[in-house]
């Protein structure tokens, strides 16, 4: 009779990174390991969506900067997959933000690329058995911060915003109606608090960019939307 590892059912397991040394030195880590099944590797969030909706696996484990969508993209459409695998995001990041907007994503697991590879092995190992595995995070920042209460689509209007679109561009950029677009950005202001483009604007860059970039010129407030 087998005992240990052996006995545990194995997890199937697919890799994404841009880089491709490092996905080659994964590939290898994971392949050594008994615990798992490496059934796909890709080296963009597009490729691994691709191969984990054809072949469904257990786990996942993504760079976060991943190629064209990235990863918060890619594991917010997982999300709404019922046989998408719990992701573990393996990325740089020193600080809280990147586990904080993983966690708000809907990713499973965060490990540093600072931290060993066998670290990685064993969290991909919990986050399969249902863990949630992240570094300290005061999980009320999630709902305090007003940035993870958007809508894709309002997260998607408010970056459009920032670059200065008026309402009949994010109309035809979006291919909806101004009156579609009047309705995405007043509930969007009602989420920030805010009363208007400006201070969304500001809003943006203080949350997401940092205070130290430089705003874009802004329309003077009042001035009609053609």
């Amino acid at each position: 009779m087998e005992t240990g590892k052996k006995s545990a059912a194995v997890i199937e397991v697919a890799l994404a990174d841009s880089n491709s040394i490092m996905l080659s030195a994964l590939s290898e880590f994971f392949d050594r390991d008994p615990r798992f099944s490496l059934v796909a590797t890709a080296s963009s969030a597009e490729g691994f969506l691709e191969a984990v909706l054809r072949v469904p696996v257990a786990v996942g484990v993504i760079d976060w900067t991943l190629p064209m969508l990235g990863g918060e993209k890619l594991i917010e459409i997982l999300r709404a997959q019922v046989s998408a695998p719990r992701i573990v995001v393996y990325s740089h990041g020193s600080g809280h933000e990147v586990p904080r907007r993983a966690m708000a994503a809907g990713a499973a697991g965060f490990c540093a690329r600072s931290e060993s590879p066998e670290n990685l092995l064993d969290i991909a190992a919990d986050v399969a058995k249902g863990q949630m595995v992240f570094p300290f995070l005061d999980v009320r920042e999630l709902r305090q911060d007003p940035m993870y209460s958007l809508t894709e689509r309002e997260r998607t209007l408010l970056t459009a915003l920032s670059q200065g679109c008026t309402n009949k561009q994010l109309a035809h950029d979006f291919g909806i109606s101004i009156n579609t677009v009047k309705f995405h950005l007043r509930n969007l202001f009602e989420k920030l608090s805010v009363t208007n483009r400006a201070q969304a604007i500001a809003f943006y860059y203080a949350s997401i960019v940092g205070q130290s970039h430089q705003l874009p010129e802004l329309p003077p407030e009042g001035s009609p939307e053609r």
